[in-house]
């Protein structure tokens, strides 16, 4: 799906730590009429559903490919064309695109240079409840296999294709030996011979 929806819930405490913990963001008494306060949370949670959304299609990539490897090694072959994996390929290339456009925009906004310390904390503290790094880098491993799987079945379309050609060069050669026999045949008078000795019989 093109959408995450998460439900979170906030509560204050007097002189507590800005945190979060099971769903619920815990501010002080001072925090939660900020219009910064909202904006550090939305920062955190914005970059997390963004994330979400690339995991989403990398994971629908994945599925697609999941079967292939297995499906090598018992057939020799992939059940897929030239054309379909190319144009596989295509689209986790442009996936790998996006994500890193994706990957500058998980940065630390440049609204927290100037922020209060506090922010910042709980920016950092919703960003690490959310798991955002180790899903950032969960999503580049699974882009890797996956663009490993590609490679691999891409060579050997590729492969495969390539002995083909081959066969074709050497039908091609024999039907050019057999030519070249049957031209010298009739220079030497070894297969027009036969045609007139044939036609002499017949006629006495």
């Amino acid at each position: 799906s093109d959408h995450e929806m998460d439900e979170f819930a906030f509560q204050c405490e007097h002189n507590a730590q800005p945190r979060m913990a099971n769903d619920t963001i815990v501010l002080t008494t001072s925090m939660m009429g900020s219009s910064q306060v909202k904006l550090a949370i939305s920062y955190a949670l914005a970059q997390s559903t963004k994330l979400y959304f690339f995991e989403e299609r990398i994971r629908q990539h994945s599925e697609e490919t999941m079967t292939m490897p297995a499906e090598l090694a018992m057939h020799g072959r992939v059940n897929m064309s030239r054309k379909d994996i190319s144009m596989l390929i295509g689209r986790v290339f442009l996936e790998k695109c996006a994500a890193n456009l994706l990957y500058s925009a998980l940065d630390r906004p440049d609204f927290f240079w100037d922020a209060p310390d506090a922010l910042q904390d709980l920016y950092d503290a919703i960003c690490e409840y959310l798991e955002v790094d180790t899903r950032l880098e969960t999503l580049n491993a699974r882009f890797e296999v996956l663009q490993a799987t590609l490679d691999v079945l891409r060579d050997h379309q590729n492969n495969e294709h390539s002995s083909r050609l081959e066969w074709v060069v050497i039908v091609l050669i024999f039907i050019e030996l057999v030519i070249g026999i049957v031209e010298i045949g009739g220079i030497m008078g070894w297969i027009g011979k036969e045609n007139v000795m044939g036609g002499g019989g017949a006629g006495s």
